[in-house]
Protein backbone atom coordinates (compact mmCIF):
# COMPACT_ATOMS: atom_id res chain seq x y z
CA UNK A 1 0.00 0.00 0.00
CA UNK A 2 1.37 3.50 -1.23
CA UNK A 3 2.56 5.74 1.76
CA UNK A 4 -0.23 8.53 2.77
CA UNK A 5 0.67 11.48 2.80
CA UNK A 6 0.60 11.71 6.31
CA UNK A 7 3.49 8.91 6.79
CA UNK A 8 5.43 11.47 4.25
CA UNK A 9 4.84 14.59 6.74
CA UNK A 10 6.17 12.46 9.59
CA UNK A 11 9.23 11.24 7.44
CA UNK A 12 10.37 14.91 6.79
CA UNK A 13 9.66 16.25 9.93
CA UNK A 14 12.01 13.50 11.46
CA UNK A 15 14.81 14.43 8.96
CA UNK A 16 15.63 17.52 10.41
CA UNK A 17 17.41 20.56 8.69
CA UNK A 18 20.91 19.21 10.55
CA UNK A 19 20.46 15.13 10.15
CA UNK A 20 19.88 15.69 6.35
CA UNK A 21 23.21 17.89 6.24
CA UNK A 22 24.69 15.39 8.05
CA UNK A 23 23.66 12.56 6.03
CA UNK A 24 24.37 14.70 2.63
CA UNK A 25 28.05 14.94 4.31
CA UNK A 26 28.21 11.45 4.77
CA UNK A 27 27.02 11.05 1.29
CA UNK A 28 29.90 13.53 -0.60
CA UNK A 29 32.57 12.01 1.81
CA UNK A 30 31.86 7.98 0.65
CA UNK A 31 31.88 9.37 -2.95
CA UNK A 32 35.12 10.96 -2.42
CA UNK A 33 36.89 7.92 -0.92
CA UNK A 34 35.20 6.01 -3.89
CA UNK A 35 37.09 8.49 -6.08
CA UNK A 36 40.07 8.23 -4.36
CA UNK A 37 43.59 6.71 -5.54
CA UNK A 38 45.65 4.51 -3.59
CA UNK A 39 48.98 6.28 -2.57
CA UNK A 40 51.82 4.20 -4.23
CA UNK A 41 54.59 4.49 -3.55
CA UNK A 42 57.30 3.22 -6.58
CA UNK A 43 61.54 2.55 -6.64
CA UNK A 44 61.11 5.88 -8.47
CA UNK A 45 59.85 7.49 -5.47
CA UNK A 46 62.42 5.39 -2.71
CA UNK A 47 65.65 6.40 -5.20
CA UNK A 48 64.85 10.56 -5.38
CA UNK A 49 65.92 12.69 -2.80
CA UNK A 50 65.83 16.87 -3.00
CA UNK A 51 67.11 19.62 -0.50
CA UNK A 52 70.58 21.51 0.09
CA UNK A 53 74.09 20.41 0.02
CA UNK A 54 77.20 22.17 1.46
CA UNK A 55 80.89 21.53 1.21
CA UNK A 56 83.53 22.43 3.05
CA UNK A 57 87.35 22.30 2.17
CA UNK A 58 89.19 23.31 4.55
CA UNK A 59 93.55 23.62 3.61
CA UNK A 60 95.34 26.34 3.07
CA UNK A 61 92.91 27.99 0.50
CA UNK A 62 89.38 27.08 2.28
CA UNK A 63 87.04 26.48 -0.35
CA UNK A 64 82.82 26.05 0.31
CA UNK A 65 80.23 24.73 -1.98
CA UNK A 66 76.34 25.05 -1.61
CA UNK A 67 73.79 24.75 -3.51
CA UNK A 68 69.99 23.42 -3.93
CA UNK A 69 69.96 19.89 -5.02
CA UNK A 70 67.62 17.14 -6.49
CA UNK A 71 68.72 13.56 -6.80
CA UNK A 72 67.36 10.20 -8.42
CA UNK A 73 68.84 6.76 -9.18
CA UNK A 74 71.57 5.14 -7.27
CA UNK A 75 75.33 4.72 -7.86
CA UNK A 76 74.87 2.96 -10.65
CA UNK A 77 72.87 5.08 -12.75
CA UNK A 78 70.93 8.35 -12.29
CA UNK A 79 70.86 12.30 -12.15
CA UNK A 80 71.81 15.12 -10.03
CA UNK A 81 70.70 18.90 -10.74
CA UNK A 82 72.03 21.62 -8.63
CA UNK A 83 70.12 24.52 -8.26
CA UNK A 84 71.41 28.09 -6.80
CA UNK A 85 69.51 29.51 -4.27
CA UNK A 86 67.00 31.36 -7.16
CA UNK A 87 66.69 27.95 -8.46
CA UNK A 88 68.41 28.14 -11.72
CA UNK A 89 70.26 25.41 -13.23
CA UNK A 90 74.32 25.44 -11.77
CA UNK A 91 74.83 22.24 -13.40
CA UNK A 92 73.29 18.64 -14.29
CA UNK A 93 75.20 15.29 -13.98
CA UNK A 94 73.83 11.82 -15.19
CA UNK A 95 74.96 8.62 -15.40
CA UNK A 96 74.47 5.51 -16.05
CA UNK A 97 76.69 1.99 -17.28
CA UNK A 98 80.15 3.34 -16.42
CA UNK A 99 79.71 6.53 -18.37
CA UNK A 100 78.90 9.98 -16.98
CA UNK A 101 78.16 13.75 -18.62
CA UNK A 102 78.01 16.91 -16.79
CA UNK A 103 76.50 19.80 -18.29
CA UNK A 104 77.20 23.20 -17.39
CA UNK A 105 75.70 26.44 -18.67
CA UNK A 106 77.00 26.00 -22.75
CA UNK A 107 79.55 23.61 -21.65
CA UNK A 108 79.20 19.50 -21.18
CA UNK A 109 81.51 17.19 -20.19
CA UNK A 110 82.09 13.44 -19.95
CA UNK A 111 84.28 10.82 -18.40
CA UNK A 112 83.93 7.25 -17.41
CA UNK A 113 84.17 8.30 -13.49
CA UNK A 114 81.27 9.74 -12.38
CA UNK A 115 83.58 11.16 -9.01
CA UNK A 116 85.71 12.71 -11.27
CA UNK A 117 83.07 15.13 -12.99
CA UNK A 118 81.47 15.45 -9.43
CA UNK A 119 84.91 16.84 -8.33
CA UNK A 120 85.11 19.13 -11.05
CA UNK A 121 81.90 20.51 -9.57
CA UNK A 122 82.38 20.47 -6.05
CA UNK A 123 86.25 20.91 -5.59
CA UNK A 124 86.76 17.94 -4.22
CA UNK A 125 86.34 13.84 -4.22
CA UNK A 126 82.64 12.66 -2.83
CA UNK A 127 82.58 8.62 -2.46
CA UNK A 128 79.40 8.84 -4.53
CA UNK A 129 78.39 4.41 -3.23
CA UNK A 130 78.80 5.19 0.30
CA UNK A 131 76.98 8.74 -0.16
CA UNK A 132 73.49 6.84 -1.62
CA UNK A 133 74.10 4.16 0.94
CA UNK A 134 74.33 6.97 4.13
CA UNK A 135 71.07 8.47 2.09
CA UNK A 136 69.39 5.11 2.45
CA UNK A 137 70.33 4.89 6.35
CA UNK A 138 73.25 2.50 5.82
CA UNK A 139 76.01 3.26 7.55
CA UNK A 140 78.94 2.30 4.76
CA UNK A 141 82.56 2.51 5.01
CA UNK A 142 84.71 4.49 2.56
CA UNK A 143 88.25 5.23 3.58
CA UNK A 144 88.89 8.71 4.99
CA UNK A 145 85.00 9.19 5.77
CA UNK A 146 82.98 9.06 8.69
CA UNK A 147 79.06 9.89 8.08
CA UNK A 148 76.44 10.76 10.92
CA UNK A 149 73.40 9.21 10.37
CA UNK A 150 71.75 9.91 13.56
CA UNK A 151 69.81 13.03 11.97
CA UNK A 152 68.77 11.21 9.00
CA UNK A 153 64.96 10.94 10.54
CA UNK A 154 64.48 14.80 10.54
CA UNK A 155 66.40 14.95 7.19
CA UNK A 156 70.28 15.73 8.29
CA UNK A 157 73.14 14.10 7.33
CA UNK A 158 76.93 14.83 7.98
CA UNK A 159 79.72 13.28 6.62
CA UNK A 160 83.44 14.66 7.40
CA UNK A 161 86.52 13.45 5.55
CA UNK A 162 89.79 13.57 7.59
CA UNK A 163 92.31 11.98 5.25
CA UNK A 164 93.89 12.86 3.03
CA UNK A 165 94.36 16.08 3.30
CA UNK A 166 92.89 18.85 3.24
CA UNK A 167 89.48 17.85 5.37
CA UNK A 168 86.28 18.05 4.30
CA UNK A 169 82.69 18.49 5.92
CA UNK A 170 79.87 17.45 3.82
CA UNK A 171 76.65 18.68 5.10
CA UNK A 172 72.90 17.71 3.72
CA UNK A 173 69.39 18.84 4.75
CA UNK A 174 66.30 17.08 2.89
CA UNK A 175 63.76 18.49 2.18
CA UNK A 176 61.30 15.16 1.28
Amino acid sequence: MPPTSNARDITARTLSQPSRMAWWIALCLLWLVGCAQPVHRTAADEDTWSGRIALQVEGQSSQSFSAMFELQGNAQSGGLVLLSPLGNRMAQLDWKDGHAQLHSGQDTRTSDSLETLLQDVTGTRIPVAALFSWLNGEQATTPGWQADLSDLANGRLTARRNHPAPQATLRIALTR
